[in-house]
């Protein structure tokens, strides 16, 4: 097995100066029309022209995530809200003209079937794609929807309460839901959502024209709806919107039960007539609730200490991203909600940002965010940057599995035994009731943009019936009935990444099944994420899995098989 190093290096430089800086779009253009004019007259000079146009890619990527992060970690500052809208209005609709015909010179090339088959296959596959999907008259509309879904963060980021006299953004509060005090927990949660209902009516307004530009960008390029034209430039060449269906199907058959009973426990544990949605995270009066740390910075130092125990290269990576001041992991007003982990394509060691405030969640989002890290830096290493662009339904398996492999090391976050168990066991139950939230949020978009011209009315009776279908009956939500009508709005997906929620559950199963060899050979299964994360973008959907030593498959049967797995281990872990 190849080692692998943390000591990242930015990609130097062959065609743009090392002093190079995105200010505007006249300093840019002439490298396309550099790459647009150059003749290449052998298989040689195509690759040399790939590489060009991939660091012109790597810079320019590079340069809008930064923008995005500055935002996101600062929704308050006008400058960075300001550049990145420049970006996004000025730069990005000048570059998808040359872009396409950037594409069409690869792809017209009699050199391009020269090249390596097996590397190349997936690159080109997504490029003649991008070409099919082009529109001239759709490059107005992305601009706009870079735009407008940026407003969501900044609308949700400066959404606080008041608890106990204090002021607390909406992540913060979310840690009153593991006291042991019912009466507190149900105040924060009126207050949490009567918070959310004052931004109501914005945040349909906001999704309405989301929904309505989204549609007019399907329709230009010439598909029904925006589901299908968004499936097709998601690459989702694997598996079809029918799969999807069965899936939630399945989820409603095999994971539904298992959360019925998961909730029936919870209630008979707290010795409660009624289980209210406050209540989920709670414990028994007398158990403290789960402290893994206190500050960002402990949370990283103990995050570096068991990924290390994993494999050190893991700790490493989280090592140098510290150093390199890649992190921001403290919720603070004026902050974005969320988490993510943004690929830096020239630099290669990527960003974790998360709204940290020191619950148990937290922790597996730091580990979750790592997994992704770790890919970022087994990636960095490949040709183009277009290899690194990896389906998300293998990336979120870098996470989703890290979470799982994480918890034989979570001793560093707990020293008590019994804190340990209830963190693990709390780990495992999200893993099954996840799932029908997956769901239902993936059947809620379909039924979206199926029906684009639906009312904000017809909208929210349609998400009421869909909670009803995924939702265990456990839950008493009486009362709580416009609550319950806005709770789509909290996921923001729907408004900044349309159609990406399903990668989840896919991705779920993956990590459990490599969850499950780590169980078997701790070893051989490490080997295998490896394997299949270093591939980035390079190979099909079902051949990255096949790296990692898994099946790609969502059937009911398979989903059954891993539900039974983990009730299973956590059974071990309960006794």
């Amino acid at each position: 097995m190849k080692e692998y190093s943390a000591d990242i290096r930015p990609l130097p430089r062959h065609f743009l100066p090392s002093d190079f800086k995105v200010t505007d779009w006249q300093t840019i253009e002439p490298y396309f029309k550099n790459l647009l004019d150059r003749e290449i007259n052998s298989t040689e000079a195509l690759e040399h022209w790939l590489r060009d146009m991939s660091e012109l890619e790597a810079v320019l990527s590079e340069d809008i995530c930064r923008r995005q992060i500055n935002m996101t970690c600062d929704t308050t500052n006008k400058a960075y809200e300001e550049a990145f809208h420049y970006f996004v209005l000025e730069i990005q609709p000048k570059v998808q003209p040359y872009a396409f015909k950037l594409n069409q010179k690869l792809v017209g090339s009699p050199y391009t079937e020269q090249l390596d088959k097996e590397k190349f296959f997936t690159y080109l596959r997504s490029v003649r794609s991008s070409i099919e999907l082009y529109r001239e008259e759709n490059i107005p509309i992305k601009a706009d929807l870079g735009v407008l879904q940026q407003k969501y963060a900044a609308i949700t980021g400066a959404m606080t309460v008041t608890v106990q006299g204090n002021e607390y953004t909406l992540q913060q509060a979310s840690k009153f839901f593991e006291s042991t005090d019912r009466p507190l927990r149900e105040e924060v949660y009126f207050k949490i959502n009567e918070r959310r209902l004052q931004d109501k009516d914005v945040l349909n307004d906001l999704f309405s024209q989301l929904v309505q530009k989204r549609d007019q960008e399907a329709r230009n390029a010439g598909f029904e709806n925006y589901r299908d034209y968004k499936f097709k430039e998601l690459n989702r060449f694997d598996y079809s919107k029918d799969d999807c269906f069965r899936f939630h199907e399945s989820v409603k058959q095999y994971v539904l039960p298992l959360t019925n009973e998961l909730l029936l426990r919870k209630k008979d544990k707290l010795q409660l007539a009624t289980l209210r949605p406050w209540d989920t995270e709670a414990e028994p009066v007398g158990i403290k609730p789960l402290a893994p740390f206190k500050t960002g910075e402990e949370l990283v130092q103990k995050a570096i200490e068991c990924f290390t125990h994993i494999k050190p290269f893991f700790g490493d990576c989280l090592r140098t991203m510290r150093k390199m001041g890649n992190l921001d992991l403290e919720s603070r007003q004026g902050k974005a909600p969320g988490g993510y982990n943004m690929p830096l394509a020239e630099t290669g060691a990527p960003f974790i940002f998360m709204n940290a405030a020191g619950q148990m969640h937290d922790v597996t989002t730091m580990v979750h965010e790592g997994g992704h890290a770790i890919q970022s830096f087994l990636a960095h290493e490949l040709e183009l940057s277009a290899f690194k662009e990896y389906p998300m339904e293998i990336a979120e398996v870098a996470s989703m599995a890290m979470e799982l492999f994480s918890m034989d090391y979570w001793n560093v976050f707990f020293d008590n035994e019994e804190e340990l168990k209830r963190a693990k066991i709390h780990q495992l139950e999200r893993v099954i009731t996840l799932f029908p939230w997956i769901a239902l949020i993936d059947k809620f978009q379909h039924w979206i943009y199926e029906n684009p011209n639906h009312t904000t009315n017809q909208r929210e009776t349609e998400w009421i019936r869909l909670f009803g279908e995924f939702t265990s009956d456990v839950l008493d939500y009486s009362g709580l009935e416009r609550f319950v009508a806005n709770g789509w709005q909290k996921q923001l997906h729907l408004f900044e990444v349309p159609f990406y929620y399903i990668e989840y559950g896919i991705a779920q199963l993956g990590a459990i099944g490599l969850w499950k060899q780590f169980k078997t050979n701790r070893d051989e299964a490490l080997n295998h994420y490896i394997s299949a994360l270093s591939l980035g973008g390079t190979r099909t959907l079902p051949e990255l899995y096949k790296a990692a030593g898994l099946k790609f498959d969502f059937s009911g049967e398979y989903i059954k098989e891993l539900m039974d797995f983990v009730y299973e281990e956590l059974g071990k872990i309960e006794k």
